[in-house]
């Protein structure tokens, strides 16, 4: 892929906190360069709105589409602030990369569900957008998920078996073995249950640094019952989930059993980091034996209580992705660039090795100016 042009990437994740964008240079294949950033929080609303569109509802449908308006009108602000950081014009920009709000995903049911309004965010910021990046994919026998392996492996290739994990709300993993083809899927939660918990017992948006799960201690039977009651862990790859699974009712059907027991709120809160960590690692063991490091990305990677149980357990090096040059917190906005990049090119980024699909796609619709 060989090309001179800016790209922005727009990435607002499952754990609904926030956009984070880049505006890149990807004229040099495998070396983008970050020009400016931005990251900026998820009004509480329009958050809590997404949270309740997860489920079904009144006038939902409604909803759905005010919210997509809503969430155009951020990204916007995104990008406006991106072209004046950057010193950049909008039409120095091929196109804005932009994912929307996942709020559904069931490819079993051959469907995903990403909330956005790309025709209003080209009438905003006078820039192509390339949305709607999840369904092709689906469409094809997919599950539509993960996304970013083929940039991981654009980016992030080695001369040794690395993974890279990305902590987001899902935890997924980018396999990438010299010699073999580039896999990649979902482990299961990062942040999704330890952000819920978190803000119904503290009031706080997350566990900085995993500093209340430090205080607690991780319940093993509780552990083996969160582990044990749910047989997508034991599906093989490819496989994808959401909060469609993980979610509130999910854990309290967990703890329902330990009732009587009266755990400690922070001691749920270092099981569930726990079971963060055992799921990954059990996901590395049981489908990439052969990986010798760990680049860790996504908001999780910032928790330094996970990340070192999480090295703890898999007994290899873990690394966060600054090491290469992406901050922590821009791999995803940044891939989202790059996928942009690559529809402009039609590069087939859906690997059928990583979601299942028939056959390798091209990703996402334009949205012209």
């Amino acid at each position: 892929m060989v090309s001179h042009s800016l790209y922005i990437g727009l990435m607002s994740g499952t754990s609904t906190d926030g956009v984070d964008g880049v505006l890149a240079d990807l004229s040099r294949p495998g070396h983008p360069q970050i020009r400016a950033h931005i990251s900026l929080p998820m009004p509480e609303s329009l958050r809590q709105e997404f949270l309740a569109l997860n489920r079904s509802g009144p006038n939902e449908l409604t909803r759905a589409a005010l919210a997509g308006n809503a969430l155009a009108r951020l990204y916007a602000q995104a990008v406006h602030a991106l072209l004046e950081r950057g010193q950049t014009r909008a039409g120095d920009v091929q196109a804005i990369g932009a994912h929307g709000q996942t709020v559904r995903h069931d490819p079993a049911a051959g469907y995903t569900l990403q909330i956005n309004a790309p025709a209003l965010l080209v009438e905003l910021s006078r820039i192509a957008v390339i949305a709607d990046f999840r369904t092709r994919d689906v469409a094809a026998g997919g599950q539509g998920a993960p996304l970013v392996p083929a940039f991981h492996q654009a980016v992030f290739s080695s001369y040794q078996p690395r993974a890279i994990l990305n902590l987001g709300g899902i935890a997924n993993v980018t396999v990438l073995h010299p010699g073999e083809p580039v896999r990649g899927f979902d482990t299961g939660p990062a942040n999704v249950l330890l952000d819920t918990w978190c803000q119904e017992k503290t009031r706080q948006a997350y566990d900085t640094n995993g500093q209340w799960a430090a205080g607690g201690q991780t319940h093993p039977a509780l552990l083996e019952a969160l582990l044990r009651q749910e047989p997508w862990f034991d599906l093989p790859p490819p496989k994808s989930t959401g909060r469609d699974l993980f979610n509130r009712a999910w854990l309290e059907r967990g703890l329902a059993p330990f009732r009587a027991e009266n755990i400690a709120d922070r001691d749920v809160q270092a099981t569930l980091q726990s079971l963060t960590v055992h799921s990954i690692a059990q996901a590395i063991e049981r489908h990439a034996p052969a990986t010798r490091e760990v680049l860790v990305c996504g908001g999780g990677a910032l928790n330094l209580g996970l990340v070192h149980e999480l090295e703890q357990l898999l007994a290899r090096p873990v690394y966060r992705t600054d090491r290469m040059g992406v901050p922590v917190q821009l791999v995803e906005a940044l891939a989202f660039a790059w996928l942009a990049q690559a529809h402009d090119q039609a590069y087939p980024a859906g690997l059928p090795e990583v979601t299942g699909a028939s056959h390798p796609n091209i990703l996402g619709c334009r949205y012209p100016v």
